[in-house]
């Protein structure tokens, strides 16, 4: 048996283990490193005596790093005996697994160096083409900015040498006037002369400056010397040429005892750039130096700086400093543009104040010489009956403080807020030196209806008639017999409960507009507005009925508007018909017709035969044109709402007679509480039109809410002044009706005596939403006039349009009833209103609607009650019997005693009980009547003090319904 492991030995071998003291590990920290920057620290241990973990690290590294190199086996335990080395380690073989995974890790570790490297190529491939592309447009820039100046420079040159010439021209001039002598040979030759003394170099020049006087030239004459110091213009700025006056009495130049001025670093010349330029433009620096009246040298910086496109180069690849500014006048540098880090360290001369620092230095010297007080204005301020001290203080151009010290010294405290009256800001207003114009509130409607058009303005209008009789007299069949259409048909009842406008033309030809107003007694409203805006009114009376009260009504109306009248007998046709009888009943109205010798025009129509209509509108033409009916068509239309309601399609729509002026598409319109862009205009034949003249009745579209039915109408010139105009009425109107209703301004003691007058009387709520305007209002007069002292309808809330959610809410809160007037409940109102337990009445007929309400309204009328006297008996004797109490034994006297009814108990002629009997025997039985002349006994309900010689009286109470 040998002491090598052989590969086929099966033999279990225990290993041997020599005893010896384990050696102290000790722990340190290394630092790994891996690709693209990442590190790692790990704790290592180490055992004393041992080599670093670096060192065994980087040996067991090196098999994987060599592998073609020969393996020692690490495996093999050294054989006894064999000398070993302290505290030395014996590496294991690495297996094939663990060697191809490490060859694959070195090789990724590869790969992403390599794909890291590329990319950082790319990188600056990228940065450099990026670079180039910057440098081309920045020489891009560079030659058209040097392109720029050099045509500067030549225009420059040019004006410079025709001032030299001027200046020249100048100086002959004034010689030969002072008889001066001639001037030499050369001055033709000046401009030559002269050009190279401009052009000289600047170290020639501090040469001459800084040589002995013996040395120095002999000063020049005036026509030897520059006529124009030449300075760097500044681009984009207007150039100043200063054309110095010449004078052979002027003493001689003084430029040799100028301090000279240091000399600047020659720069570097682009080559384009000097063959581009003129020796002028190189050498106006020099010049600069050596004109008079350049800067002195004591401020800190050089006099001139040099030219832009003499800045110095920087090395190759370096940045390129910008150039310098140019000189301006009086040999200063000033910055143009935006000061920069760049600009601020690449050049050498001293930062200066700006232009805005210098501006706003000299405003606040300004500002503080300026402490004297200004001249005080007095203002003509506007006063309202209430106004704010703010808003008084603005008007005043004031301060709020200034005013609230003014009072406070009156004896007031406010605050800024705080509310005042016209007196007292009048008052404030004179105490500040302003004068005051008191206006009212109301003053916003002034200018809204303007006065009398000229008479030169006026041309002739078609007629307005209104129809008026009693209700089923046929007006609305004679006017439909006129149009030659049918609106009777859609009428609900077959009764008229609209107002309405339509126009048709006369047999003549001439226009005629006519409004239809209903002859229920409960649309008096609709019959009065109709007489407001009419110029003829056609009573219309029923031959078989005669006058009757709703006619009585429409006389009244007619002479209330102080309009003429036209009676229409209609329905001749009937077999019952009697003209003469609707003549004689209309003289008891003071109506006297032609017939009968008066002035009233009459005639006899029948709308089913059409049977004098063409007579009827011959009158109604002739009545016209006796009125001489004229209108200012070319101003603003002015009108009046005749009928309004709300469309779910369209909204509020307004049926508008135009009085005069022209309605046209865009106007905007103002109507009572209410204001609006006119979107629409629409005929009474369905059919859009653009505009509408005097008299012509169109439906209007474009209110922002329903106006009220007899509002006027008038067109605005903006919409600030609708606004201005609509909120005053609305406020006023909020107003009228807290004072009708007892708002918050009402006393304690008008409440307590209205609760106490108010005590058991009975209110029904109600809820009313109908199509139109008009019928509304009609609605709510009816049913204001069925109530009393006990009972009476209250109107919660009135409106135009269908039923919707809130208006069930609102019923809900206050249990009241919704009726709605040919309308009907939305979707939702429906739903809820069966959720909450809401009523919701239809209608279409007022009649029905005034009759239910007024039935429920009776219903909540407390009864009648009436006695019916039955008969007397008198006491006899009185029995106590046990358990019953006392009964009295009575004879019947008159009439009879029924069991159950009414007594009174009359002891000496005064009435001491009142109740009902309890029981009633006719000896031992119980009786249910007994008759005169027979004894009974009886005992009452809680009484028993009954005595010999009483009279018992007995009747019934019968209850009475009562109704309205």
């Amino acid at each position: 048996m040998s002491d090598t492991k052989t590969p086929g030995d099966k033999t279990l071998h225990a290993p041997q283990k020599t005893l010896s003291i384990k050696p102290r590990i000790e722990q340190g920290t290394v630092r790994q490193s891996f690709s693209h920057g990442r590190t790692k620290q790990v704790v290592v241990e180490r055992k004393r005596g041992t080599r670093p973990p670096a060192e065994t690290a980087k040996e067991a590294a090196a098999p994987a790093a060599k592998p073609a190199a020969p393996q020692a086996p690490a495996a093999k335990p050294a054989r006894p005996g064999t000398p070993t080395r302290p505290g030395a380690q014996v590496l294991r073989t690495l297996s094939e697994s663990e060697r191809d995974a490490r060859a694959a890790a070195l090789q990724d570790a590869r790969r992403r160096e390599e794909d890291e490297r590329r990319r950082q190529e790319e990188e600056r491939r990228r940065e450099a083409e990026a670079k180039a592309r910057a440098e081309a447009e920045a020489r891009d820039a560079q030659a058209r900015d040097e392109a720029a100046r050099a045509e500067a420079a030549r225009a420059e040159e040019a004006r410079a040498r025709e001032a030299q010439e001027s200046a020249q021209e100048n100086a002959r001039r004034e010689a030969e006037a002072t008889g001066a002598e001639a001037a030499p040979a050369s001055a033709p030759d000046a401009p030559a002369t002269q050009a190279p003394a401009a052009q000289a170099p600047a170290p020639a020049a501090r040469a001459s400056a800084s040589a002995t006087p013996a040395q120095r030239p002999a000063p020049r004459s005036a026509a030897e010397r520059p006529a124009v110091r030449a300075t760097a213009p500044r681009p984009g700025m207007p150039t100043r040429t200063v054309i110095p006056r010449v004078d052979a009495r002027k003493p001689a130049s003084l430029d040799h005892m100028a301090r000279p001025a240091p000399e600047p670093e020659p720069p570097k010349a682009e080559p384009t750039a000097v063959a581009a330029k003129p020796a002028a433009k190189a050498d106006a620096p020099a010049t600069a130096r050596a004109t008079p009246g350049a800067a002195s040298p004591a401020r800190g910086r050089p006099a001139a700086a040099p030219a832009e496109d003499e800045a110095p180069r920087g090395r190759k690849g370096a940045p390129k400093a910008p150039p310098a500014p140019k000189a301006t006048k009086g040999g200063e540098d000033r910055r143009r543009g935006r000061l920069t880090v760049t600009k601020a360290l690449a050049g050498d001369e001293e930062r200066t104040r700006s232009v805005a620092s210098f501006k706003r230095r000299m405003q606040r010297l300004q500002g503080k010489g300026q402490s004297a007080d200004r001249e005080k204005i007095s203002r003509e301020v506007v006063v309202p009956e209430t106004i704010t001290i703010q808003e008084l203080a603005n008007r005043m151009a004031e301060r709020a403080v200034d005013v609230i010290r003014l009072l406070m010294k009156q004896g007031e405290m406010y605050k800024i807020t705080d509310v005042v009256d016209a007196d007292t800001a009048q008052l404030v207003a004179e105490e500040m030196g302003h004068t005051v114009k008191r206006v009212a509130e109301s003053d916003v409607e002034e200018g809204l209806f303007s006065e009398a058009d000229a008479a030169e303005t006026l041309r002739q209008r078609p007629p307005v008639v209104t129809i008026m009789g009693h209700v089923d007299h046929g007006k609305t069949s004679l006017l439909d017999a006129i149009r030659k259409t049918n609106v009777v048909a859609g009428e609900a009842g077959g009764i008229t409960q609209h107002i309405g406008a339509y126009q048709v033309t006369s047999p003549s030809g001439g226009k005629i507009s006519f409004i239809d107003t209903p002859g229920h007694a409960a649309f008096t409203a609709m019959r009065a507005r109709g007489a407001k805006v009419t110029d003829i009114v056609v009573l219309v009376v029923a031959a078989d009925d005669g006058v009757m009260p709703q006619t009585i009504e429409a006389i009244s109306h007619a002479k209330a508007a102080g309009v003429p009248l036209i009676v229409a007998i209609n329905k001749i046709d009937k077999p019952s018909a009697d003209p003469q009888r609707v003549r004689t009943e209309l003289l008891q109205h003071d109506i006297q017709v032609e017939s009968m010798g008066g002035e009233t025009l009459e005639f006899e129509v029948s709308a089913l035969t059409r049977q004098g209509l063409d007579e009827l509108l011959e009158g109604l033409a002739l009545q016209a044109e006796i009125l001489d009916l004229k209108a200012n068509a070319d101003r603003a239309a002015e009108g009046t709402v005749v009928e309004a309601k709300l469309d779910r399609g369209r909204g509020p729509v307004a049926t508008v007679l135009v009085q005069r002026g022209t309605l046209r598409t865009g106007d905007i319109v103002v109507a009572g509480s209410e204001w609006g862009r006119v979107r629409a205009l629409v005929s009474d034949i369905g059919e859009q039109v653009k505009e509408a003249g005097p008299s012509v009745p169109v439906e209007v579209l474009g209110f922002n809410g329903t106006p009220e039915a007899g509002d006027r109408v008038a067109v605005v010139e903006n919409e600030a002044r609708a606004r201005e105009v609509t909120e005053y009425r609305a406020r006023q109107k909020r107003e009228r009706l807290s004072a009708r209703t007892g708002g918050a301004t009402r006393s304690l003691a008008e409440m307590m005596r209205d609760l106490k007058e108010g005590v058991g009387r009975k209110e029904m709520p109600l809820v009313v939403k109908g199509d139109v305007q008009g019928s509304v209002e009609a609605i709510q007069g009816a049913l204001e006039k069925i109530g009393n002292d006990e009972v009476a309808a209250r109107i919660i809330h009135a409106g135009v349009g269908g039923i919707t959610e809130s208006d069930v809410t609102l019923a809900e809160a206050s249990n009241a009833v919704v009726l709605g007037f040919n309308v009907r409940a939305h979707k939702e109102a429906r739903e809820s209103a069966e959720r909450v337990g809401v009523e919701v009445r239809y209608y279409n007929i007022i009649y029905d609607l005034v009759d239910d309400i007024k039935a429920v309204m009776s219903g909540m009328l407390p009864p009648q009650l009436r006695e019916e006297r039955l008969g007397e008996a008198e006491i006899l004797e009185v029995f106590a019997v046990s358990k019953v109490g006392k009964v009295a034994g009575c004879r019947v006297q008159d009439g009879i005693v029924q069991r159950g009814a009414h007594v009174r108990l009359i002891r000496d002629n005064v009435v001491i009980h009142e109740g009902k009997l309890s029981q009633l025997k006719r000896f031992k039985d119980d009786a249910r009547e007994v008759v005169a002349g027979q004894e009974c006994g009886m005992a009452f309900e809680n009484y028993q003090d009954m005595r010999k010689g009483d009279v018992i009286e007995c009747y019934l109470v019968h209850e009475v319904r009562r109704t309205l």
